[in-house]
C-alpha cells in the first residue's frame, strides 16, 4: 500500500500525487472500501478515484535516482521496437504507453527518433500519430524523471544527454 503525499505512476494519468486514501462519500462507492484520491501532476484541476485494490490499472512508485542512473547508462542498449505489420503500429506504441514501464517508455522514443530520422532521409515528414506518441513518451519520462531526480522539469533532457554522452 502506498502513502498519503507519495507520488506514483498510475496509468494514463502518469504521475500523481496520493492526496488522500480514504473511504468514498459517494453514491453507489461501498463504504467499507478505501480509494487512493490521486492527483495528477500534469492536470491541475482533476483527481482520479482508484480502489486501493485495484488491479485493472498499473499503479507503481516512482523509479529511484538510481535505477534512472542506470537506465540512462543502458540507453545505448536499449532496443528499438520492432513493427512488422505498419497496421499495427499505433497498437505497439498504444501497448508500450499502457505498460508505464520508464524502459518501455526509452524504447519507443528511440524507435520515433530513429524512424524520424530515416523518414527525413527520404525527403519526407514524421506522422502525426508517430509525433503524437513520441511526446507522449517523452513527456511521462520527463515527469517522472523530474520528480525522482528532484530536477526542473525543463532540465531532464538536457540531464539525459549529458549523462550518456560522459558515459
Amino acid at each position: 500500500m502506498f502513502s498519503k503525499g507519495e507520488y506514483v505512476i498510475y496509468g494514463n494519468a502518469g504521475v500523481c500525487e496520493i492526496i488522500d486514501i480514504s473511504t468514498l462519500d459517494m453514491h453507489g462507492a461501498p463504504k467499507d472500501k478505501l480509494y487512493y484520491i490521486l492527483k495528477p501532476v500534469n492536470q491541475n484541476e482533476s483527481k482520479v478515484f482508484t480502489p486501493v485494490d485495484n488491479t485493472k490499472v498499473v499503479i507503481r512508485k516512482l523509479i529511484s535516482k538510481e535505477d534512472i542512473e542506470a537506465l540512462i547508462g543502458d540507453i545505448p542498449n536499449i532496443q528499438e521496437l520492432l513493427v512488422k505489420d505498419e497496421k499495427l503500429r499505433e497498437q505497439t506504441y498504444k501497448d508500450c504507453i499502457r505498460s508505464c514501464q520508464c524502459r518501455n517508455l526509452l524504447s519507443l522514443i528511440k524507435t520515433i527518433y530513429y524512424r524520424k530520422e530515416e523518414r527525413q532521409h527520404q525527403g519526407k515528414k514524421l506522422s502525426a500519430m508517430d509525433e503524437k506518441y513520441f511526446k507522449l513518451a517523452q513527456d511521462n519520462l520527463n515527469i517522472e524523471f523530474s520528480i525522482s531526480l528532484k530536477l526542473p522539469l525543463d532540465e531532464i533532457e538536457d540531464y539525459i544527454i549529458n549523462k550518456v554522452q560522459s558515459s
